[in-house]
């Protein structure tokens, strides 16, 4: 007994740790910018000069809320240019109308006159030749009143192409009006009075909804499995300390990108108070459930050797075993273990020279047990 004892002195001693589960559920926290939900440039729809200006950055708007005053005085020319020529279009059909009620009273004549030789020549009374003269008279008359008809219709549609240049340009006079397409903060403002506006090419504000904002991540694809539409998620700014705001996923892309391997995903977050402003740097956190999760182990017990990375077991009987480990994430102090280990199992921490491939050693646990980390 006494020989055992000193075997047992001898022994060289060393601190074990226990190989752990981690939890089912793991805390996923990736970067992301916060846009806002719906944001859109307000471009001009009519060119001219800014004559009044009533937003700037920073202001909040209402839906339809006037914004700037357009002066665009070759477009009043226009329209005043427009209804001229549509009084010229309704005096032609009018001129066209009252052609076609003198050739209609004309027709009437020829027929009435046509009428009264064939009755003659019935008779006898005229020669054929004159009677045909007479019919080919209202068959010429009947000809003119059917192209005046056509003139008439070719008149009317006239005035309808002029009526829709005029509503086309007064159209264009309401866009001298600029207005808010929604609620929201004016973010940006790149014109003052009297700046010349370009129509449709100049950007004179741009606006966005504050009140529901998003952030764009990118998911590694080792988690990507694990996300799913309504999923909860909360974002942290880090010159808000403190402060958590919860969110949803509201969509993914579906689809991988090629160079990075991730999943663009998009998370919603309510603003009702608009703390979050668009352009912010957030920190988003993700509680991403595991089927199976891995096995941890303490980052002081592991040694990368020339073979890969390893790990000294200990036995049933307190011999040394060096297995080869398949490692996954490092989470700093602790290590994500795939394969070549169970759960339970003893590893020596900190090993040093002395620690061999099968030699007997004496096993200490550490003063504080090892905790699971996500």
């Amino acid at each position: 007994a006494a020989e055992v004892k000193a075997d047992a002195e001898s022994l060289p001693v060393v601190t074990v740790a226990r190989v752990t589960r981690s939890a089912t559920r793991t805390e996923l926290v990736l970067p992301g910018s916060i846009q806002p939900l719906t944001e859109a440039p307000v471009l001009a729809r009519a060119s001219g000069y800014v004559r009044k200006r009533y937003a700037d950055i920073g202001d909040r708007v209402k839906d339809g809320q006037l914004l700037a005053e357009i002066e665009a005085p070759e477009l009043d020319q226009q329209i005043r240019q427009a209804e001229a020529t549509l009084q010229q279009a309704e005096s032609s059909v009018q001129q066209a109308e009252a052609a076609l009620e003198q050739g209609r009273s004309n027709e009437d004549l020829a027929r009435i006159t046509a009428g009264r030789w064939s009755n003659l020549v019935k008779r006898g009374a005229v020669s054929k030749q004159e009677n045909d003269v007479y019919q080919a008279q209202y068959a010429a008359q009947q000809a003119s009143v059917q192209a005046l008809e056509k003139a008439v219709a070719a008149a009317r549609s006239n005035v309808g192409a002029v009526e829709a240049n005029v509503a086309r340009l007064n159209d264009l006079k309401g866009y001298q009006a600029v207005r808010a397409p929604f609620a929201g903060v004016i973010t940006v403002r790149n014109v003052d009075v009297g700046a010349l506006i370009n129509e449709g090419s100049t950007l004179l504000f741009r606006i966005a909804q504050t009140g529901q904002m998003r952030t764009f991540i990118n998911v590694p694809q080792a988690d990507a499995g694990a996300v799913r539409v309504g999923q909860p998620a909360s974002l942290e700014i880090a010159e808000l300390s403190g402060r958590k705001f919860n969110g949803r996923v509201a969509r993914t892309s579906n689809a991988f990108d090629p160079a990075s391997r991730t999943l663009l995903t998009e998370v919603e977050v309510p603003n009702p108070d608009g703390t979050l402003l668009p352009g912010m740097y957030t920190q988003v956190d993700l509680q991403v459930p595991r089927k199976n999760p891995p096995l941890l182990i303490p980052g002081d017990t592991l040694m990368v050797r020339a073979d890969g990375p390893q790990v000294a077991v200990l036995d049933s009987s307190g011999r040394v075993h060096f297995n080869h480990i398949q490692l996954g994430r490092d989470y700093g102090n602790h290590l994500e273990v795939l394969s070549g280990l169970e759960d339970g199992q003893q590893l020596v921490v900190n090993p040093s020279d002395v620690v061999r491939e099968g030699i007997r050693v004496k096993a200490v646990q550490p003063e504080g047990s090892a905790r699971n980390h996500t």
